[in-house]
């Protein structure tokens, strides 16, 4: 039965291949091969996609890529199946902006599991969100597609204030007076074959400190290793990511794995239940004054990050890259906007991305502040301003990789493409419609080879 879902999946995607690729003969042996490929990936993982799930939603957009021109129509063909069966049934659905309230809405019956659905057009650059659900014997099942409208021309909300850089300039500047200090001791049990790993606990400023995990490859040389900065995402956690992708350590590389808290992360777990509960709405903390505001030490923090790692002896003196996802992502685009020792820079779906175009009523980045919440004042405006990551991807001068997924409702993909449009350095990027707020061990691992390719 677990190869059942497999297979089922394989039908699917062939069915649709088809339609794309149409008749002729090469066409054909081209399908079969990619799908004797995805049959061969499927059944060595076996599972259901979504990850062990009863039902699974097919949705296909009428362009390939999801992408359309402002004043085209999108349509989009949806099938359901249960247990791997199609199922007729009547689909409740909403169509809106990214992140928007709804503005359109229907019902539509699914003839053998199968219905076309006309999304209409959107006459600004953009997205629109296919939102679907039915109820089955009493379970309510859900899904969204979103496609794109002439994203290449969306730009962003936000205006960077007229003395950003000099604003940056001075409190980095200001901040370096604080010397170098830190604390390093050797964490046995997480070394092994491939990397030493060592707590780091590194002071920010006078009030800040923060921990890391530096992950060094096993018998690293004076004057060897590319340093890769890795930021997290968002939340008041431990310190994820010390045991996996140790590919980076495989080929050389010193990782710096951080939080941005200053909590110890070798606390017991209720520890952080508790932390957490806190100060969960630290992004908010402190937001009428860019002075006073929380992720001040957080961005001084990640200078100070590269200020550690390059006083390493066994940095090569050349490569310094940063790496993250979400928040993480975000950071990455900041330090390589703030430091230029940055030559490298990954960011996957950034939050912290056009924040104030809420209050436009548009679609805004994490952590979507919300109008009827009080966030949007004048004085919580202009300090966001000072802290978005589209007026830092203005200063990123070094070789950028961006990756973002159409259907994520946490990063949307409006303000990816802020962000991207945005940037004016060397940039390349993966866009994957499908991932919602999520990117693939492959993808991960590409990113280094990225990286890889280009140390100096």
């Amino acid at each position: 039965m677990r190869f059942a879902s497999a297979w089922l999946r394989i039908a699917v995607f062939y069915l649709n291949l088809q339609k794309l690729l149409k008749t002729n003969a090469m066409n054909r042996q081209l399908s079969l091969l990619i799908i004797c490929a995805l049959a061969c990936a499927l059944t060595a993982k076996a599972e259901n996609y979504p990850y062990r799930s009863d039902c699974l939603w097919v949705t296909v957009p009428d362009h390939a890529d999801w992408v359309y021109k402002t004043g085209e129509k999108a349509r989009v063909e949806v099938q359901f199946y249960l247990y791997g069966i199609p199922r007729e049934t009547v689909v409740d659905y909403s169509i809106g902006g990214d992140l928007l309230p709804g503005d359109k809405s229907g019902k539509v019956t699914l003839k053998n599991g199968r219905a076309v659905i006309d999304m209409g057009t959107s006459a600004t650059p953009g997205f629109r969100d296919l939102r679907l659900s039915t109820t089955i014997g009493g379970t309510t099942y859900r899904h969204h597609v979103k496609v794109a409208f002439s994203p290449e021309r969306i730009v962003p909300f936000t205006k960077e204030p007229a003395d950003f850089t000099d604003y940056w300039r001075k409190a980095v500047a200001d901040n370096q007076k604080t010397p170098m200090n830190y604390q390093m001791e050797k964490v046995d049990e997480m070394c092994d074959d491939v990397q030493d790993t060592y707590l780091v606990k590194l002071q920010v400023d006078r009030r800040h400190w923060l921990y890391g995990y530096l992950l060094c490859p096993k018998g690293a040389q004076r004057g060897a290793c590319p340093v890769v900065l890795t930021p997290p995402g968002a939340g008041v956690k431990t310190i994820k990511e010390v045991t996996t992708r140790t590919y980076y350590q495989q080929e050389g590389m010193i990782r710096f794995v951080t939080d941005i808290h200053g909590i110890r992360p070798t606390l017991p777990e209720k520890d952080f239940d508790d932390i957490r509960s806190a100060f969960s709405n630290y992004l908010e903390m402190g937001l009428d004054s860019p002075d006073r505001y929380y992720m001040r030490h957080v961005y001084l923090g990640l200078v100070r990050c590269i200020d550690f790692l390059t006083s390493l002896p066994e940095w090569d003196g050349r490569n310094v890259a940063v790496v993250g996802g979400s928040q993480g992502g975000a950071l990455a685009i900041i330090t390589a906007a703030l430091d230029k020792r940055v030559t490298l820079c990954v960011a996957n779906h950034p939050a912290l991305s056009d924040m104030a175009a809420g209050s436009a009523g548009l679609t805004s980045g994490y952590p979507h502040f919300k109008a009827e919440e009080g966030m949007y004042s004048e004085a919580n405006l202009r300090t966001m301003a000072y802290y978005d990551v589209v007026c830092f991807a203005r200063h990123v001068a070094c070789p950028t990789f961006l990756t973002w997924g159409y259907n994520d409702d946490t990063c949307p993909p409006t303000t990816s493409y802020a962000v991207w449009n945005t940037l004016r350095c060397e940039k390349e990027s993966l866009i994957t419609p499908i991932n919602e707020h999520w990117t693939s061990d492959a993808t991960n691992r590409r990113q280094m080879e990225w990286i890889k390719a280009r140390l100096r």
